[in-house]
């Protein structure tokens, strides 16, 4: 069975030659450095998140290196493109909450057989996972207890994408492009999403403890004042 659900995910090996064509020196540089997904997340910890405190952005890697701030979905595309540029698939998956809450993005990646995840949060959860788990869904169903509402607790994982394929998009539409990532990001939202659980089995759970609440609720990066 986990034969079965690993091969279904053949994307396209991007050659290092098509980076090349594309980048700066500088970027290429720092590229070069984030050559393994434990690399890859620490940079992107190194980023402020992306509080977009002049409007919606969805940046394409080239801006998130230039602005120096990521939300989840530009840290995401990041992590694919630095995971690419090294010989790697790149796989998105989209985790979809209840309406109260926010959906987050992460990137996937194998090792040995098994999967793991590059994650841009503000929060002490939804973060990196090492590659342990089995499927995919294995590995979405690990954040699945520590995704609530700090607010009243309330567990909030509803559904979750297939493995979205980047590689099927031109390399320059997504890597280095000015424009802001609306329909990239439309079409991960399009993509087929799987139930996390029954409806039945949802409007059993149990609301996160104040213990666990309060342990959670802290945030990395403050908002910067506007300038």
């Amino acid at each position: 069975m986990v034969q079965k659900t690993v091969a279904r995910y053949h994307c396209r090996i991007m050659s290092r030659r098509e980076f090349q064509k594309l980048l700066s020196q500088e970027e290429l540089r720092i590229f070069q450095k984030l050559d393994s997904p434990g690399k890859i997340q620490d940079f992107l910890d190194s980023l402020p998140i992306n509080f977009e405190l002049r409007g919606e952005t969805y940046m394409s890697p080239r801006r998130v290196l230039r602005e120096r701030t990521a939300h989840c979905f530009e840290g995401a595309l990041l992590a694919a493109a630095a995971l690419a540029y090294h010989g790697k698939k790149t796989l998105l998956l989209d985790l979809r909450t209840s309406v109260d809450d926010e959906d987050h993005v992460i990137t996937l990646y194998r090792e040995n057989g098994c999967w793991g995840a590059i994650s841009k949060t503000n929060h002490p959860v939804l973060r990196f996972r090492d590659a342990v788990y089995k499927t995919p869904r294995e590995l979405v169903m690990s954040y699945f207890h520590e995704y609530f509402m700090s607010k009243n607790g309330k567990k909030t994982l509803r559904e979750y994408s297939n493995p979205f394929d980047l590689s099927r998009y031109k390399l320059s539409s997504w890597l280095i492009t000015e424009a802001d990532l609306h329909w990239l990001v439309k079409a991960l939202d399009d993509a087929p999403h799987l139930k996390i659980a029954s409806k039945k089995a949802l409007q059993k759970l149990r609301p996160a403890s104040a213990l666990e609440i309060k342990a959670t609720d802290k945030k990395e990066w403050k908002p910067r004042k506007r300038r």
